[in-house]
């Protein structure tokens, strides 16, 4: 007989129950960190987003691979760049960085240095500022706005999207609460707040178009826990491991895509924990929408580094390389965070089967919907043929309504006076794209107003009269407190006195 000691016997008894455990209960950090695995994911179709640093950062990767990334949302993040030219402060706080700089690096690296900026057209950009965030307040925001449509006229305006919700400070904001969370108006670890406003969804479905509804429930898919190391090597300012959320579908083997949610300044796994990977809403849209969602993770760095306009400085913060700690083309494609993060999509993608257009899988994604007539009943849309497509799928508020092998589709029996989200999908024998970016349209009026109020938008919203996202567009236009008229046309308010849609 063996004889075990009582100590190893201890050890022994609590193995065995930690391998009873269901790997959900484990805890994140106890588990292993195999290599990242590849996916049939279509790489072409990413997206990128972050908050602060990692907002910044969005914003570089969005502009030096811009062959791969379609969309790009930016959480109190800055220009491109800019720290490349002034001191890291010029592009915090109450600053207003000019971008005419950026603009010319962008152009002068085209093709080079960077993907070509020609590309960046097809973007979808979304941006939140926050009134009350003094860290990287709106007046640098707006300088990310002007980069993209004003100075250097890269994408249209109607391809960007810019939300600045009253009270928000510097915090990635979400519409419930979860442990750990703060008030919207604070701006303190883990910088991730209930702001009744959902930052991912809205980011990710301006970016994608019509998504199905969030699972706020138990999730189906998986975080897991990979490997850094392979793609990076230490004193570069990343951790060792980074993590994916994996829905069941995509695990599965089915068409994917995948979207890289970078974290800010202090919010890196060693910092806060899982709080950034299950608090901020990513994975509930994920969960029921094909998409890997990749969390790279930034580390504290106390070596002091020469940067490029700042100095000799170290990253205490565990913040992603918008400065230059690591390299002077920290945000050009060769530089060692931007390579790594990457290498990392290019992994997730390397089981990609095929499709995207070429006629071996589902068609291209459709472009241009646009709505192009209205009577009270019907509204009429239009589009742009897809590569590979037979027909075509038309989606309203998020409910498929209809087929069409044309470019065009006549929605009828509606209701007057009354707005519609539509979005449409291109089909062929091997599936559907996902849907287009969605496109907002009214029907006519059928009777006259039968009422007119006056008052401030903050009390038209508390009485119903304004959805949310009324209230927060007509509120960021011209003051919460400024007094409007609205017209009750049927049972839809409306600020147009001929009953015209919302505008």
């Amino acid at each position: 007989m063996i004889s075990v000691s009582p100590s190893r016997r201890r050890a022994l008894h609590a193995l065995a129950l930690s391998l009873a455990l269901p790997f959900a209960a484990l805890p994140l950090a106890a588990r292993a960190a195999p290599p990242l695995a590849g996916y049939n994911v279509d790489k072409t179709q990413s997206s990128v987003s972050g908050l602060s640093a990692g907002g910044f950062m969005a914003v570089q990767l969005g502009v030096a691979y811009s062959s791969i990334f379609k969309g790009v949302g930016v959480f109190a993040g800055g220009p491109y760049d800019c720290a490349g030219q002034r001191n890291y402060t010029g592009c915090m706080y109450q600053s207003s960085p000019s971008v005419t700089q950026s603009v010319t690096n962008m152009r002068n690296w085209s093709g080079n240095q960077i993907d070509p900026v020609a590309n960046i057209a097809s973007q979808r950009i979304y941006l939140f500022s926050g009134s009350a965030d003094t860290t990287v307040a709106t007046s640098v925001m707006n300088q990310v706005q002007a980069m993209y449509v004003g100075t250097g006229n890269f994408v249209s305006a109607a391809n960007l999207r810019y939300d600045k919700p009253s009270g928000a400070a510097h915090t990635f904001p979400t519409d419930y609460d979860s442990t750990g969370n703060n008030a919207c108006g604070s701006a303190v670890s883990p910088y991730i707040s209930n702001c009744s406003f959902d930052g991912a969804g809205t980011m990710l479905q301006w970016i994608y178009g019509t998504l199905a509804a969030r699972n706020t429930g138990t999730l189906g898919g998986s975080l897991v826990q990979f490997d850094q190391t392979e793609f990076i090597g230490a004193g570069k300012g990343m951790d060792s491991t980074g993590w994916a959320f994996v829905p069941a579908a995509c695990a599965a083997g089915q068409a994917c895509k995948v979207h890289v949610a970078l974290h800010g300044c202090q919010q890196g796994y060693t910092k806060i924990g899982d709080k950034f990977l299950r608090n901020t809403g990513y994975n509930r849209w994920a969960d029921t929408n094909k998409l890997i969602v990749l969390y790279p993770q930034a580390v504290v760095d106390n070596t002091s580094h020469a940067t490029a306009a700042s100095g000799s400085l170290a990253n205490p913060n565990g913040c992603f390389d918008w400065i230059g700690w690591y390299g002077s083309n920290f945000d050009q494609k060769a530089g060692v965070q931007m390579a790594a993060i990457k290498a990392m999509v290019d992994r997730i993608g390397s089981g990609f089967t095929g499709g995207g257009g070429g006629g071996t899988g589902v068609p291209a994604v459709p472009t241009g919907l646009a709505a192009t007539g209205s009577t009270s009943t019907s509204i009429t849309l239009a589009w742009g043929a897809s590569g590979g497509a037979t027909g075509y799928q038309v989606w309203r508020n998020g409910t498929q309504v209809g087929t069409t092998t044309g470019t065009g589709y006549t929605d009828g029996g509606l209701a007057p006076a009354t707005s519609y989200s539509y979005a449409v999908a291109a089909v062929n024998a091997n599936g559907a794209s996902a849907q287009s970016a969605p496109v907002a349209a009214s029907t006519q009026a059928g009777t006259a107003y039968s009422q007119a109020i006056t008052d401030t938008v903050v009390n038209h919203y508390a009485a119903g009269r304004l959805t949310l996202q009324q209230y927060l567009t007509l509120g960021g236009r011209i003051g919460y407190t400024a007094s409007v008229t609205l017209y009750l046309c049927g049972s839809t308010w409306t600020n147009s006195a001929s009953c015209g849609p919302f505008a």
